[in-house]
């Protein structure tokens, strides 16, 4: 049976194109692949991967734009070790990625549970990760990996069954032409780019960023999302993002994009739509001056992901792979520790939504599907679990744990006994989930 999602992503899609307005534009709802995904994996990986150093607190991606500020941390880090001589340029035809292997790489991804995938394919370095004419012998074939990497990995990922676009940097630092004349640096270099990689890799995401510095209206945006939806070789349900100018962040575009903070209530696109992006640590980009303190536990990004998804969003968690191409062993275990716990507990994520009125609580987040809700407990509740009570509750079952649970409803509460398990035969850590069938 289609959901009205779909039906609505289906009347949407096969209606008269969509004309380069917002008003027009803004109508397409987020694709129902999307909407049920809830999870999926951001990859920063560029030139920046070859120092590998900011201090803690910023992005490590930002090493290039971080160097001018000769007082700063980064320059006095790279003077000392590279030499005042060495420009970021050069580190270029370091970047030899002779470790990468995507079809690794894609079994991490597979096996974290994640469902769709978000590679940087430019950042604000303007260094392409594919064979572009537009920055020619600043690409990923021309010099240092000497390979194509957008189109190895989305080849190895969409093997697995899942889904990936790219992220772009609408600008560009340094960019001669973007510092000289903006208009025809989006005439002549950004939007081609931007096709370009639509065009080779028909992507299932387009997820812009470096775009607050000018209007969508100087960018073309409306344009190119009205080619992108109409005419492109895409997907017809390729997702995409709200950063598409200055001012269109949480007001335009498709779904709206959080960076280590919350949207407040009330400040969506489409209600409750949001993707949350985070590091593991405080970095995208892999930050050699990061320590095992600075990464969150499996425990914290899996409270993360539930929190964002009790609320109707996603979370987009980001790895930062090192310059030889290696994905951290760290963040592999990180990965695959979510996986386990999504193995389990995956029904009250994938697809859920947000549940209305839902009653607040320190400890507990909720989400539902259609005659059931999912009381997700942060901390294991010990013999009892108390909730406000749904009405009709019919059956109530612990996620992992095939025995239905004693219960009983009383004035306005629903206690649940939690069933006697030892540690070793807990179907899970992290989080428990108890699923309340009404």
């Amino acid at each position: 049976m289609l959901t009205s999602l779909c039906l609505a992503f289906i009347a949407a899609t096969s209606a008269a194109p969509y004309d380069a307005t917002w008003e027009s534009l803004d109508q397409r709802p987020d694709p129902a692949w999307f909407e049920d995904a809830k999870f999926g994996i951001f990859i920063h990986w560029g030139v920046y991967s070859v120092p590998s150093w900011g201090p803690k607190d910023r992005y490590a991606e930002w090493y290039w734009n971080d160097m001018q500020n000769k007082d700063g941390e980064t320059w006095k880090f790279h003077e000392r070790t590279y030499g005042a001589d060495t420009r970021y340029q050069d580190f270029a035809a370091r970047w030899k990625a002779e470790l990468f292997d995507p079809d690794q790489w894609a079994d991490i991804f597979a096996r974290s549970g994640a469902k769709y995938v978000v590679l940087t394919s430019k950042h604000h370095e303007g260094f392409c990760l594919w064979p572009n004419p537009q920055s020619w012998n600043w690409n990923s074939v021309d010099v240092g990996p000497h390979r194509d990497l957008c189109g190895d990995l989305i080849t190895a990922v969409r093997k697995r069954g899942l889904r990936m676009g790219f992220y772009y940097s609408m600008y560009e630092w340094f960019n001669p032409l973007y510092r000289s004349d903006v208009k025809r640096y989006v005439d002549k270099h950004m939007l081609p780019q931007m096709k370009d990689l639509v065009t080779r890799y028909k992507p299932d995401i387009f997820w812009p960023d470096g775009e607050w510095e000018h209007p969508a209206a100087t960018w073309r945006s409306t344009e190119f999302l009205a080619w992108l939806f109409n005419e492109s070789p895409a997907p017809k349900d390729i997702a995409v993002n709200d950063r598409w100018g200055s001012d269109t962040r949480n007001t335009h575009g498709g779904f709206a994009t959080p960076e280590y903070g919350h949207i407040p209530e009330g400040k969506l696109i489409q209600e409750g739509r949001f993707e949350e992006c985070q590091g593991m640590g405080r970095s995208f980009g892999y930050n050699r001056n990061e320590d095992v303190d600075s990464y969150r536990s499996a425990t914290g990004l899996l409270h993360l992901l539930i929190d964002n998804v009790s609320r109707g969003g996603d979370l987009l968690l980001d790895i930062g792979p090192t310059a030889d191409g290696r994905i951290p062993v760290i963040m592999q275990q990180r990965l695959i520790d979510m996986g386990a716990w999504l193995d389990v507990n995956g029904e009250a994520i994938y697809g859920a939504e947000r549940w209305e009125g839902a009653p607040k609580m320190e400890d507990v987040r909720f989400t539902k599907k259609e005659g059931v809700v999912y009381a997700i407990c942060l901390k294991w509740p010990g013999d009892t679990l108390t909730l406000p009570a749904p009405t009709d509750v019919k059956e109530v079952k612990m996620l992992g744990h095939d025995t239905p649970l004693a219960f009983e409803l009383n004035e306005g509460k629903l206690k649940i006994r939690t069933p006697r398990l030892s540690v070793d035969r807990m179907p899970c850590r992290h989080a428990y989930v108890f699923r309340i069938a009404r």
